[in-house]
């Protein structure tokens, strides 16, 4: 982009590692050869920009392509991670010109529908058309008070302690398994598995980052694989943990879990209450996470919900036909996008049981919001009801919200299973 005053171009391949190295200082973090490795096996260069100062990089960002399961079905999208401005030269435009770039490739390109990203800090990209999408359920666990109630199903399986070998190739096969009906989970190709299972020892100012290629483990152990088996040998669920010790209290910290079928994860759960030695149980969970249900005592875990994936329309026609709604539905959206305005115009959305269709419409408008409510709604997280409660949606025509908010919801809130880096992960 020669109009900025600072390069704007994809990183070369020599460039890569003063690149990420650049991305990670903007943390306050060391990157390992190791980590870097990692990062450089799962990066597009062709899709990651870096700004120059005299041959020195000084902002970047990545697209990473993904497929990621939305309400009745998948649709790429493209995700967006390594976000980064140095901070010799913040409040010069880079994010803004970085931005722009990366949105007009996918609409010119006829690339991605949508594009989503895990920020930060939450307060950065509604500017640029993002909502908050999905939240992130942040449990803890009093260990000596997680007890299952009687009446729970267990099933007959069993919960084995697998080495990383033996263990990574049934993760997979659940994972595959379950991302396929649970929407917020995007596909992970091998740069992604090796990304998201990385467990190699960290930098000496170990610390953890939005950005990072690993989960850094600062003092905690090295990943463990439980692993759930039916009686047949299958594997329908799995937990993957690590144990760290916080002053005086030892605490397991659960980075993901998934189970295929309400046995496996009662099976799972009853396996990490029984933990030993262990005071408390940390996991980031769905909003609507069924553990407190199977518990004698509830309140063993308490909950704070966050926001986690945040998602963008690039086109407003092909992501709103390429998801399925929870009821028939015809609708006529106003939709303003200042930041990308080949959206802004009004649409009709039809949906029945068979699909879903949008295009352009010069009929009077039903409901008006911007680009950044769709995006948050589009997910069936928050719903459009709630958005006009904020005064961020506007209803023309009577009972037009409440048909349309119910169509655009889920059987189950979306959520996002990642650790730090959504594309990455």
């Amino acid at each position: 982009m020669t109009n900025q005053p600072y390069p704007l171009r994809a990183v070369r391949d020599e460039e890569f590692d003063a690149w990420a190295r650049m991305i990670a200082d903007t943390y306050g973090l060391d990157r390992t050869d190791e980590e870097l490795a990692d990062q450089r096996a799962a990066t597009d260069l062709a899709r990651t920009l870096g700004a120059f100062d005299e041959g020195r990089p000084v902002a970047g960002a990545s697209v990473y392509r993904r497929d990621l399961t939305v309400p009745g079905g998948v649709l790429p999208v493209a995700g967006v991670a390594s976000v980064g401005v140095a901070p010799t030269h913040r409040r010069r435009g880079l994010l803004t010109a970085m931005m722009r770039a990366q949105l007009t490739d996918l609409h010119e390109n006829g690339r991605e529908p949508i594009a989503a990203l895990r920020p930060s800090e939450a307060g950065i990209y509604g500017r640029y058309g993002y909502g908050p999408g999905t939240l992130g359920n942040r449990i803890r666990c009093d260990r000596r008070a997680l007890r299952l109630r009687p009446d729970v199903d267990h099933g007959d399986g069993v919960v084995r302690l697998l080495d990383p070998g033996t263990a990574r190739p049934l993760v997979e096969r659940v994972y595959d398994a379950a991302r396929a009906t649970t929407v917020g989970w995007p596909d992970r190709q091998e740069p992604h598995w090796r990304a998201r299972l990385a467990d190699h020892p960290p930098p000496a100012n170990a610390g953890r980052c939005p950005h990072s290629a690993s989960p850094r483990r600062g003092g905690a152990t090295a990943l463990r694989y439980a692993v759930h088996h039916e009686t047949d040998g299958r594997a329908t669920g799995y937990a993957l943990y690590r144990h760290r010790t916080v002053g005086d209290t030892a605490v397991a910290e659960v980075v993901e879990l998934a189970a295929l079928s309400r046995q496996a994860y009662a099976a799972l759960w009853r396996f990490l209450a029984g933990l030993d030695l262990v005071t408390w149980i940390d996991h980031e969970a769905a909003p609507d996470e069924p553990l407190p249900h199977l518990l004698a005592e509830p309140r063993a875990v308490t909950s704070t919900l966050v926001d986690r994936l945040w998602v963008r329309l690039v086109d407003v026609e092909r992501a709103l036909a390429g998801r399925g709604y929870a009821q028939p539905l015809d609708v006529v959206l106003d939709v303003r996008d200042d930041f990308c305005p080949w959206n802004t115009r009004r649409y009709r959305l039809l949906a029945d049981g068979a699909g879903a269709a949008c295009a352009p419409t010069t009929d009077p408008a039903d409901l008006r919001l911007t680009v950044a409510e769709l995006g948050a709604a589009f997910l069936g997280g928050t719903t459009l009801a709630t958005l006009a409660a904020a005064g961020r949606v506007e209803e023309t025509r009577p009972g037009a919200l409440a048909r349309a908010s119910a169509a655009f919801r889920g059987e189950r809130e979306p959520w996002y299973p990642g650790g730090w880096a959504f594309p990455l992960y």
